[in-house]
């Protein structure tokens, strides 16, 4: 090789940096396949976690359905509660005082009493033309009987021991009335071709006593009946039997189901912040369908009785059956959108920062003039800023744990809850206050102690 020639196996200029583009390169594509798997693992988990939400948000309206079925119908005092008004209801006592009335017509023999006038005539000294007009007389007596008898029932049926004996019939037959729903008959409330009735037979005899001391003695032979009243009758009523067996089988299950299931979908979710307020629309929406589907049920269920059933009362019927329904219906839908409302405002975006540090901002106000009056908290402002978020997760577990052991909350006390709590925070920022919106000019306190803020 000559003095002018070069070494091939010498270094040329510009191999070093060929080779960190290389090694760049390489780490940029690897970085590159990194992230690409990265966002396809959170695509699954994304997919996942929305099919779990949606899941749970069915089962949520499906829960509060089968907490009513296996709670409210089958607890008495409950079901008294709920159905006891009925008896002060207009429409259901005119279904009620029509039903006696034709029951004890149908129990007077009009012939008989008319037989009796004319024997009473006969044995006086009343002209025979007098007996022949008597004879004539069935159509006039049954309609005064009628207008007699319907007085009394009125009477009877808008009483307060009316009311009483309704109610009293109500807690004796909500065994019945358990079986009738579970398809078995018996009892005071029974369930016969597709009829759910209650007997109202101790109102009938009232009507009989009454009748009596107002000087109807013919009364007095209409035999003790066990007559009913149709609530409800309806050919898909087996069906309701059903669907109201599988509730009841699944019961208070299906919360603590639907619950986990929702829960699970929020941690797997890449942004559980976004995921728990997407799981508390999806149940505020279950509830708001929940609600609609009952407004449009009521209408199938009415267009659907048969024409001899009060329309009025199974209406009245339908409303005092629902009641809790429709209350636990609004209160975990009002649960649902303070969830989600809390979430946002615990989230990062601007409106969010900038309602927490207007919030901190007047609390701290509120305490820079509380220090300025003299107010000294000692000990108390070292431990709340020390363990500040512990004491944000102790109120609500407290809260939670409370009102899980609620019974049958309402959408009012879930607003009561969402004060409280608010309270509550309120109270841990005034010993504890963050940045607000302005810079304090005052001490701040740590867990080590006051330092220059």
């Amino acid at each position: 090789m000559s003095a002018t020639g070069s070494d091939p196996a010498a270094p040329q200029p510009g191999d070093e940096e060929v080779a960190e583009l290389r090694r760049r390169i390489t780490q940029l594509e690897a970085e590159a396949a990194a992230r690409e798997g990265k966002r396809e693992h959170h695509r699954v988990r994304t997919f996942f976690a929305t099919l779990l939400i949606i899941l749970a948000s069915i089962l949520a309206l499906l829960s509060v359905v089968s907490v009513w079925a296996a709670d409210t119908i089958t607890d008495t005092d409950r079901f008294v509660a709920t159905l006891s008004p009925l008896a002060k209801n207009p429409d259901v006592q005119a279904g009620v005082e029509n039903r006696i009335t034709n029951l004890v017509l149908d129990q007077v023999d009009i012939n008989a009493v008319v037989k009796d006038l004319q024997q009473a005539v006969s044995s006086s000294s009343l002209p025979p033309a007098t007996a022949t007009l008597i004879s004539k007389l069935n159509g006039p007596i049954e309609s005064g009987l009628k207008s007699v008898v319907g007085t009394v029932v009125d009477k009877v049926v808008s009483s307060d021991q009316f009311a009483t004996v309704w109610t009293n019939a109500l807690r004796t037959a909500h065994t019945a009335f358990v079986k009738a729903l579970t398809g078995k008959g018996g009892g005071a409330v029974k369930l016969n071709n597709d009829e759910v009735q209650i007997d109202i037979g101790p109102a009938v005899a009232q009507v009989k006593d009454q009748l009596v001391a107002q000087g109807f003695p013919a009364a007095s032979k209409i035999p003790t009946v066990n007559t009913t009243f149709t609530v409800y009758k309806s050919s898909s009523l087996n069906k309701l039997k059903n669907y109201f067996r599988l509730l009841q089988i699944v019961g208070n299950w299906m919360p603590i189901i639907t619950v986990v299931i929702a829960a699970i979908g929020v941690y797997l979710a890449h942004n559980r912040r976004r995921a728990l307020i997407g799981t508390a629309i999806g149940f505020a929406v279950a509830m708001l369908v929940l609600g609609i589907a009952l407004a449009v049920f009521r209408s199938f269920f009415l267009d659907q009785l048969p024409p001899d059933v009060n329309a009025g009362a199974a209406g009245a019927v339908y409303d005092a059956l629902i009641k809790f329904l429709r209350i636990t219906t609004r209160m975990v839908g009002a649960l649902a959108v303070l969830v989600a409302l809390g979430a946002f405002l615990n989230g990062p975006t601007s409106l969010a920062v900038w309602i927490r540090a207007a919030c901190s901002s007047g609390i701290g106000a509120m305490r820079a003039v509380a220090d300025s009056a003299g107010f000294h908290a000692g000990p108390v402002d070292r431990f709340t800023a020390r363990y500040k978020r512990w004491i944000g997760i102790a109120i609500l577990l407290i809260a939670s744990v409370i009102f899980v052991l609620w019974n049958h909350p309402t959408g009012l006390v879930v607003f009561w809850f969402a004060f409280a709590i608010v309270i509550a925070f309120a109270i841990r920022e005034f010993f504890a206050p963050g940045p607000g919106l302005v810079h304090r000019d005052e001490t701040a306190v740590d867990a080590a102690g006051p330092r220059p803020a």
